[in-house]
Formats: structure tokens, sequence, C-alpha cells
């Protein structure tokens, strides 16, 4: 059974590393149960989900991140008139929601993103602009003199609804020296973010987990995101991201050693470890079917998990990794895998409000 004094600290958001340390040594199922009735007290039984669309602006990226698939040297930047041909298609599919992503091009100042969101939000008012990592806003910055808040500033009034909360993977020196040694740093992760969130920007948070990193260094991420999130309130979730090994230096030096990833007791553990440790602070945890695939996501909404994601009509960057889950899951689905297990589906926006 699970100690009393753990479960209250944890009812109460005040779940220490000692304890996430000590459950994961337990018997698992009874983790993912304290998890699932944590995850009821605080946001209920609805599961929530949002139509949207991926749209990859670019498949370049000079990053190096040696556990990434999706780095080509030589390859598209979308026109704005194609960006608008995709978020056409995504508004007569009735999505609420663009997630603009791309890669880190150094030579891209601001006013390439600038005019990507004015130009959706001209032709698209009513599309929520989700896009864009603190890393590649921190350098357009930089490359036009500006303070990164007042970057964050501009593209707020240009009308960029929310920023994504990635080029985080793990929050950890070690491992970033290791996996992405030309990324910013954990520290200036940190203050980007926390930048954003005082530009009056939300974003998401996320994890990059199960490929050279320590559970404690996992706990630890969470830990850093929880004392963000306490600063600033600006975090509506977090979306665990399992990391696939296939067609990348990381993972195929994994495979040779006959380590293919997270295995899905791993994943579940992680889904029901974030709800312990971020329970009263960041809602939202994420199960991403496109990463866990649909029945496993379906199983980790038990495990504290109360969102499955978005609807995305594309998803490269998994693809690229060998995902074999798809890139597209229509709504009438994703209501009929939160139904299965008995619980309420709820269309929702950005924001987590829910959609009329």
């Amino acid at each position: 059974m699970i100690p009393e004094d753990i479960e209250n600290r944890a009812r109460n958001g005040l779940a220490t590393r000692e304890d996430a340390l000590k459950l994961l040594i337990e018997n698992p199922f009874e983790l993912f149960d304290l998890a699932d009735r944590l995850r009821r007290e605080s946001v209920g039984d609805d599961v929530t989900y949002v139509v949207n669309r991926n749209i990859y602006i670019t498949n370049m990226c000079k990053g190096g991140c040696k556990f990434c698939s999706f780095n080509q040297r030589d390859g598209y930047i979308l026109t704005i008139p194609q960006i608008l041909e995709r978020v056409k298609a995504a508004h007569e599919a009735g999505a609420t929601e663009v997630c603009i992503l791309g890669g880190f091009i150094p030579k891209l100042d601001l006013d390439f993103y600038l005019d990507i969101v004015k130009a959706i939000k001209k032709e698209y008012p009513n599309i929520s602009i989700h896009g864009f990592s603190p890393m590649e806003i921190s350098h357009a910055a930089g490359v036009c003199d500006i303070s990164t808040e007042r970057a964050f500033r501009k593209l707020k009034k240009a009308g960029l609804g929310t920023l994504t909360g990635t080029s985080a993977e793990i929050l950890s020196e070690r491992v970033r020296g290791m996996i992405c040694p030309n990324k910013i740093t954990t520290e200036e992760w940190i203050e980007t973010i926390m930048t954003a969130h005082k530009a009056d920007l939300v974003t998401n948070s996320t994890i990059m987990y199960g490929h050279i990193e320590t559970w404690e260094e996992k706990i630890e991420h969470l830990l850093i995101l929880r004392d963000i999130q306490q600063k600033t309130g600006k975090f509506t979730e977090l979306v665990p991201m399992p990391f696939m090994p296939y067609n990348n230096i990381i993972g195929e030096k994994m495979m040779r050693e006959g380590k293919y990833g997270p295995g899905g007791i791993e994943d579940l553990k992680l889904h029901a470890i974030a709800r312990l440790l971020l329970n009263k602070h960041i809602p939202n945890i994420q199960a991403s079917w496109v990463k866990l695939g649909k029945k496993l996501a379906q199983v980790a909404l038990n495990c504290g998990a109360n969102d499955l994601g978005g609807t995305l009509m594309e998803d490269q960057i998994t693809l690229a990794s060998g995902g074999k889950n798809g890139e597209y899951l229509p709504s009438g689905e994703m209501e009929w895998i939160i139904g299965e297990i008995g619980r309420r589906p709820v269309r929702r926006d950005t924001h987590y409000r829910e959609c009329k």
C-alpha cells in the first residue's frame, strides 16, 4: 500500500523527489491507481482533445540534436501561400488550432515568424496559432538585436496565441551535453520560457524521455516545471513525449545495445509520476496517441492523464523517427476511445475551454 503521508503530500501539491523515487519501486499498479485518483479529484472524469493541424514550415534544422530524425541540411521552407493552403484545409476540417512547427535555422529573423502569424490571422482570424519553440524565438530576437521579451510581445500582438514548450527535452546539463549540445542550456530554456510568460504568452510544457536520462533526471525536470508554474501560472499542460529510436544517432547506439526506447510500463509510470508531482500545479497531462499508440494512450488515461491531444492531420517528426501510429485521428475515433473507458469526451480549444 502507498504510505498515507506520500498520498497526502501528493493530494496537496507537495510531493517530493523522494516520494516519487519511492513510488517507482513499489507495485506500479498502485502508483497508477493513485495517479488516477489524483486526476479524478483534480480535473474530474472529462477527457479533452483538440481539433487541430500540425504545419511543418521547414524540414531543415542546424541544431544537430543526436535524438532527432527530422533535421535535413537541405530541404524546404514553406512560402506564405503554401502555409495558408494548409491552414485552409485545417479550417475546412473544423480545426480551432494550427500548430506551426519547424527547425532551427539561424538565418531566420523575427520578421519571418511575424509574417507567418500576421498572414494566418488576416485570413483566418478565429484560428488559434500555437507555434514556434523558445529556442527559435530567442535566436530570432538576437538576430534583430531586440530583447526576447520584446520579441514575444511583438508575436503576441501579431496574433500568436500560445508558444510551444519544446526545446526542453530533459532539463539536465549532463543529458543536454550528450544529446543536444548545440541547443540552449537548461538555464537559458528556463529564462526564455519565463520571459514568454512575463510577456503574457501561455505555453505548454514538454518532456522527451526514454533515452539516456535517469529517473532522477526525469523527476528533476518535472520539479523544474512545477517551480516555474508556481511563479508564472502560464503552463496549460504537460506533454510527455517518449523517445523514438529510429533514424537518429542516439537511437542507433541504443538499439545496438538492445534498447528500443521506453517500454509501455515506463510510459505509464512517467504519466503517473507527472500527475503525482504536478498535482495542484499543472492540471492537464496529455497522453499522446501519435507517440504511444491509441491503445496505450487509452490506458494512460487511467494512469493520471486527462487529455488525448489533437487530431494533428500530419506529424512528420514522429513519422521520421519510425512512428507507426498514423498522422491523423478523427474526432469521432477520439470520442470512441474516450467513451469506451466510461469517460466524457470534451472537445476543447488551446486554452482548455470547452468548444460548444
